[in-house]
């Protein structure tokens, strides 16, 4: 088996790999049928809601906020604006069935700082790693250049003492 052979093989090998990954394209999450806020009824104070049962399933319900709460399964829930989340302009509530305080993005935020879990002082110490690993190639390129230089100027300082060869 000559190399043009193989190269061939590893080429078709390489097409089919394309062709299943353009035909595998990712499913779009939606929201299940009738539990999507229209523009009017979010005017209205509706929401959609996530409700996580104790088995881990979850169920989507809509329901309407009076007075900064909500009943869902005949129990009163808090529905302030800081528990409501947004997804595609669809105000969205995430509630765990065995709380009867619905899931808060800024309450979360706040813990991970307090916890020191949050990924935002990693994002800036890595960059802070690439900017220095970039200035150290820079020294290295500049020694190299005075290195050379002087190989150099001492080449001509040596011909110029034996006379250059002539």
């Amino acid at each position: 088996m000559g190399i043009n052979e193989e190269l061939s093989q590893i080429k078709e090998m390489l097409a089919e790999t394309r062709e299943k990954d353009k035909v595998k394209k990712e499913k779009k999450f939606k929201l299940p049928f009738g539990k999507k806020v229209s523009k009017t009824q979010s005017r209205k104070n509706y929401v959609t809601i996530m409700k996580i049962n104790e088995n881990g399933s979850v169920d989507f319900i809509k329901e309407q906020i009076n007075n900064q709460s909500l009943t869902v399964d005949g129990i009163p829930r808090l529905a302030t604006a800081d528990y409501v989340l947004r997804w595609k302009n669809n105000p969205l509530l995430i509630i765990p069935s065995w709380s009867v305080e619905p899931y808060s993005p800024a309450e979360q935020y706040r813990q991970s700082l307090n916890d020191g879990s949050n990924t935002k002082g990693y994002a800036i110490l890595m960059e802070r790693m690439a900017s220095e690993k970039i200035s150290q190639k820079k020294q290295m390129g500049n020694m190299l250049k005075w290195i050379l230089g002087v190989g150099l100027v001492a080449i001509i300082a040596y011909a110029f003492i034996t006379g250059g060869g002539a």
